[in-house]
């Protein structure tokens, strides 16, 4: 069962986080409310996210200071955050938002379909993320188990087919993911994830590879999650 990924949705007004969940509802993910920076950094010390709304105008901790937190967190530091703003300084103030950390950034009022776009890719490329630390973790189990999964008496050979297998359908579906990116129009931060997805991708299958009869004996190390 495909567990839903978490959008965490941040802005202290609450009609904002109202209409933000009506757009995103369709996405049919989990959606966490924060009403302050504070709050956000709360619900980031024990939850993973997809993607982050930072909405940039907040009383007490405001939208740049909070990403800086969200940034220096060795955990948090990849979530991608997509600044949400109701005032437009010019190319400085974007720029700062850029240099905060931010993937994108976004002037009130939006249009809501290129939002649920854009924070689709995202959860997309997180999901295949997960799926990808899904098989590295079987194959680490194969590795350490001496080819019988924890609880389980599969042979090698037949562990090593369903790993393939399983590695198969989700390159199946970054391929797919990486062809929707390559446009001009396609966020630069989003290219690059998708980028590093596929390196990781072909790290596993040349782990899976070099476990196949005939291939030799050597142990080869499982790609890092980094």
């Amino acid at each position: 069962m495909v567990q839903k990924a978490k959008i965490l949705l941040v802005d202290d007004r609450p009609e904002n986080l109202l209409a933000l969940e009506a757009i995103l509802s369709a996405l049919d993910q989990t959606l966490v409310r924060a009403s302050s920076g504070e709050e956000a950094l709360k619900a980031l010390l024990t939850d993973d996210f997809a993607v982050i709304l930072l909405d940039v105008q907040m009383p007490g901790m405001d939208g740049f200071e909070t990403a800086a937190h969200i940034k220096r967190r060795e955990r948090t530091r990849d979530i991608p955050i997509i600044f949400l703003t109701a005032i437009n300084h010019g190319p400085h103030h974007t720029f700062r938002g850029y240099a905060a950390g931010a993937v994108d950034y976004i002037s009130k009022p939006f249009d809501p379909w290129v939002l649920r776009a854009k924070v689709s890719v995202f959860v997309e490329l997180y999901m295949k993320n997960c799926q990808l630390r899904e098989q590295a973790a079987l194959l680490r189990l194969q590795l350490e188990g001496g080819g019988k999964a924890v609880g389980d008496a599969k042979e090698p050979a037949g562990l090593l087919a369903e790993l393939s297998a399983r590695l198969a359908a989700v390159e199946e579906q970054a391929e797919a993911l990486s062809k929707q990116l390559d446009d001009e129009s396609a966020d630069a931060a989003a290219v690059a994830t998708a980028a590093h997805l596929e390196r990781k991708l072909t790290g596993l299958r040349r782990a899976l590879d070099a476990l196949e009869p005939g291939t030799g004996s050597g142990t080869p190390s499982v790609p890092s999650q980094n």
